[in-house]
């Protein structure tokens, strides 16, 4: 399993960070990719990475409830760090769009969404793409760049099957599905009945949005295996067949990951 989405550089797992990736590995996780959310969270992301090479791999992004007066200076400090020829990340992100708790800075989080999508482009990286509130915006977005060989994930996919056709047309990415598909009231499985699992992949977003058995506590890496178990009960395939599927699925979009 890859899991593609997860925050465990971050205060939560202060405690037991080489448990956690203990944990993973014991579960059967092969690499986890660690999405950036602003400047201070870079340093603890890139000392993870170091600390487990081939299995943590980081990526560069300003998230969209992170944006601040100073995002301007934020973003050119970032792009100086994908300037370097061996800079060591495998994606852009995690970047979108988010109006659920603040609606004031929407010129400011367009403007820093795009600004990273051209990123994408020039360095050839694929996106992590966070979306909240923000559907129909976020899909105006992307169709401006539409002709650009764009790939990347849609992260943590909660919408309806038609969101999800929406979010399809675009061909190089997939939906990131995590905790939530295993929720009792979920709608996901009804939204997922119309695709393909080529165009799926795992994640966590941990410590956010722990699975059943789990909901509730603190997610992490390892229970990632229970996303695959339900993903293979709604798909009616064995979890080996998923899980091959899903993983190659997450390395044929980040491209630069070659989990040890």
């Amino acid at each position: 399993m890859i899991d593609t989405h997860s925050h465990i550089y971050e205060p939560p797992f202060k405690a037991d960070r080489d448990e956690v990736i203990q944990r993973a590995r014991q579960a059967g996780v092969e690499c986890i990719l660690l999405p950036n959310i602003n400047a201070a969270s870079i340093a603890p992301m890139l000392d993870m990475c170091q600390r487990y090479p081939g299995y943590c791999y980081p990526m560069l992004g300003l998230h969209p409830e992170d944006i601040e007066e100073d995002y301007h200076q934020v973003l050119a400090d970032m792009k100086s760090l994908l300037e370097a020829p061996d800079h060591p990340y495998v994606a852009i992100g995690e970047i979108g769009l988010d109006y659920y708790w603040d609606k004031t800075k929407v010129k400011e989080q367009e403007e820093t969404f795009r600004t990273q999508i051209e990123w994408a482009i020039e360095y050839h990286l694929p996106l992590m793409i966070h979306s909240r509130s923000a559907h129909r915006q976020l899909v105006a977005a992307m169709t401006e760049y539409r002709d650009e060989n764009l790939s990347g994930v849609f992260h943590c996919f909660g919408g309806t099957a038609d969101e999800a056709q929406e979010l399809l047309q675009f061909p190089g990415f997939a939906l990131g599905i995590g905790g939530v598909l295993t929720y009792k009231n979920s709608s996901l499985p009804e939204a997922l009945a119309s695709v393909p699992l080529e165009r799926i992949v795992l994640e966590t977003d941990s410590p956010y949005l722990a699975p059943v058995p789990y909901r509730g506590k603190r997610n992490e890496s390892a229970y990632v295996v229970e996303v695959l178990r339900k993903i293979a009960y709604i798909y009616n395939v064995s979890e080996r067949q998923a899980e091959e599927v899903t993983n190659s699925n997450a390395k044929r979009i980040f491209r630069r990951i070659n989990p040890q």
